[in-house]
């Protein structure tokens, strides 16, 4: 049904078997967002809110939803939502705080508005980016069904947001699993001044919903009655028998996109004859005309709420002011983990790389039930370089299992799984193709502790590197791409033994880890590696050799290049494997500039814009004064990983590795 009909429709209420009660509660949840957001729009324009979404108009979808699901099903909505947050009753001095910007709001002055979430009370607040949620909502439907609890998932989605990659990938993914979650979307004919017949052809949104197999309907979104029965209904359905839904809910948005973005983009005819259909009005007068409601009973309520807003308006006012505490804010940006660090006990044997991180997940797989690892063809086919091999047979489809080609919406739906307690593994089936994931990643996973105390108890695992003829789309070393980004920790291994020790101490870390694997190494590189399970700690560099006359810095390949280099020339150097490249362990590599005042630093990744240059800077700023010749730097190209065996090799930077040091070592 197209919006103009629905325009000229009239709501029409249904109550079926709902009593008064039900219909009251439904009345009262509705009336106090309304009347929250008429008295922030005032606190708008006093200055006291630096910005506001208005949901008014269309609170009837987050007010039915919300109170037709369970209290602990989570709900992940999006900015103009305010009904879903007061019907889970988070106290409103919260919200206030948490608008205005102090340290009582949910995420201590670090985000605005609805950009929170809070698992006290089932709500995963949203990203600016639209549509990384409706994944997360996947995670905790896929939490859900594995643990035999009979609960759904519910997102919301604006019809500008389905045209996103991430609601493609979500759907597809629900789908296919069949999750038991509920995606909403609020087709409020504007995806800020676009009008929908700008954004897609479909004659309806619910159509899509074809495409994945799944049910799709559309609804009445200012109808209360008809959001809740409807959600109402399919919530107990997919409770029993698990299978997602696309609910597209018919609506308008009365205010601009925010406040500051006005409406003079929407013909006024168009106004006029949305407010016709406002949600809060219409139901008000039904509840009146069904004799559930007086007069007097509305106006008794309407001052009870005022009265309800202005304490919790008073409660945060007298609250002090946001204070900036370096110590607080750095202390956030990792979860707090107290690492244990596991010694070997069992016999050693020798294994190349490949096996000792098979050896690793096995061991992690083993000492944590709510494990689960996800990636393309991890199956029955044991992953591209096989490394789970054999693992559908251990421990199940359920545990193990193959993803659509879907990176963005794999991550989600990992991320989605650790806020509901399970620990979750990515393979990037190459680390290249992480692109399609960045998101999720840098945006996501990394910041959802220092936002809000999220978890992101997810391990990525990065199949990466040159040196196999590749080319450019399979060979790439992109650590650095997530050096930059607080809240990741990155890990590189560069021997079996420490692959695997590191692998299982990244699963223990609640934190999100990157977890760079050589391809080149996979079978390449062998060593003695300790039988049963044992951690490496993260954030603690090896010291390879200790020598006098040069230190190398380097990772990954690159400590086999340096150590070849230091054979072969009889050169006495000081060789240094960060192991973990966030966070560095700067006070192993302070100890080896001080012992020997020449320092290079080594890595495969192209040398403009690689971590070696942070390391140098470090170094020039902490240690000058140790320094006898300049910090010099080895890296590769800075060009494309070029395919062709002999454009390779000059690519990577082991021919210019003997030069570069017999530079420093005669300076």
């Amino acid at each position: 049904m197209s919006k103009d009909t629905k325009t000229k429709k009239p709501i029409r209420f249904k109550r079926d078997k709902l009593s008064d009660e039900d219909l009251m509660r439904l009345y009262k949840g509705i009336l106090l967002p309304r009347m929250i957001e008429e008295k922030m729009l005032k606190l708008l324009r006093q200055g006291k809110v630096s910005k506001w979404f208005s949901g008014i108009g269309q609170e009837a979808i987050a007010v039915g939803a919300t109170l037709a699901l369970q209290p602990k099903e989570l709900i992940f909505p999006l900015h103009r939502n305010l009904g879903v947050f007061t019907n889970r009753d988070i106290p409103l001095h919260r919200l206030f705080s948490q608008w205005q910007g102090k340290l009582n709001g949910f995420s201590k002055g670090r985000e605005r508005s609805f950009h929170f979430g809070t698992l006290d009370y089932g709500i995963v607040g949203m990203i600016s980016h639209l549509g990384p949620q409706l994944a997360l909502a996947c995670g905790a439907a896929l939490a859900y069904k594995l643990d035999g609890r009979p609960m759904v998932s519910l997102a919301f989605s604006g019809e500008g947001g389905t045209s996103e990659g991430d609601f493609h990938e979500a759907l597809n993914i629900a789908a296919v699993w069949s999750l038991p979650v509920i995606f909403i979307i609020e087709n409020n004919g504007y995806g800020l001044s676009t009008p929908s017949s700008d954004q897609f052809m479909c004659k309806q949104l619910a159509d899509k919903a074809k495409g994945y197999g799944m049910e799709g309907i559309t609804i009445d979104g200012n109808n209360i009655l008809e959001v809740y029965t409807t959600i109402d209904k399919y919530a107990k359905k997919m409770r029993r028998k698990p299978a997602p839904i696309l609910i597209e809910c018919m609506t308008f948005r009365m205010r601009g996109h925010e406040e500051a973005s006005g409406v003079k983009y929407v013909p006024p005819e168009l106004i006029e004859a949305w407010d016709k259909k406002d949600p809060v009005r219409n139901y008000e007068q039904f509840l009146l005309e069904q004799g559930v409601l007086t007069n007097e009973v509305v106006s008794a309520l309407k001052l009870e709420n005022e009265k309800l807003i202005l304490e919790h308006l008073d409660i945060t006012e007298k609250e002090p002011e946001l204070t900036a505490d370096l110590a607080h804010e750095l202390n956030d940006i990792y979860k707090p983990w107290n690492q244990q660090v596991v010694s070997p006990s069992g016999d050693a044997k020798e294994l190349r790389i490949v096996d000792a991180i098979t050896a690793g997940l096995d061991e992690a797989m083993q000492k944590h039930p709510k494990l689960v690892l996800m990636g393309q063809d991890i199956g029955d086919y044991g992953g591209v370089f096989k490394i789970t091999d054999g693992f559908v047979k251990k421990f199940g489809k359920d545990r193990v299992r193959n993803t659509p080609l879907c990176e963005s919406g794999v991550i989600g739906t990992a991320l989605g799984m650790s806020l509901e307690g399970y620990k979750t593994m990515v393979e990037m089936q190459f680390a290249d193709f992480v692109t399609c994931g960045f998101n999720q990643i840098v945006n996501n996973l990394a910041k959802i502790n220092y936002r809000w105390g999220g978890s992101a108890d997810v391990v990525v695992r990065m199949p990466t590197g040159a040196g196999t003829g590749a080319g450019p789309f399979h060979s790439q070393s992109n650590e650095a791409w997530f050096y930059h980004v607080p809240g990741l920790k990155i890990v590189y291994p560069s021997t079996p033994e420490d692959a695997k020790g590191l692998l299982i101490a990244a699963f223990e870390d609640p934190n999100p880890v990157m977890f760079f694997e050589h391809k080149a190494m996979y079978r390449g590189i062998s060593g003695m590696v300790p039988e049963g399970y044992y951690t490496t700690p993260i954030g603690k560099a090896r010291q390879v050799r200790t020598g006098q006359q040069a230190s190398i810095i380097t990772y990954g390949m690159g400590v086999h290049w340096a150590t070849h280099l230091a054979e072969e020339q009889g050169w006495d150097l000081d060789i240094v494997d960060l192991r973990t490249l966030l966070p560095i362990d700067w006070e192993t590599v302070s100890e080896s500039v001080q012992r020997t005042n020449r320092v290079l630093i080594l890595h495969e990744d192209t040398l403009t814009g690689g971590i070696g240059g942070d390391i140098a800077a470090y170094i020039a700023e902490n240690l000058y004064e140790y320094l006898d010749a300049p910090v010099m730097r080895v890296g590769s190209l800075d060009t494309p990983v070029p395919f062709a065996d002999v454009l390779e090799k000059q690519f990577l930077p082991v021919q210019r590795l003997y030069e570069q040091m017999l530079k420093l070592i005669s300076y």
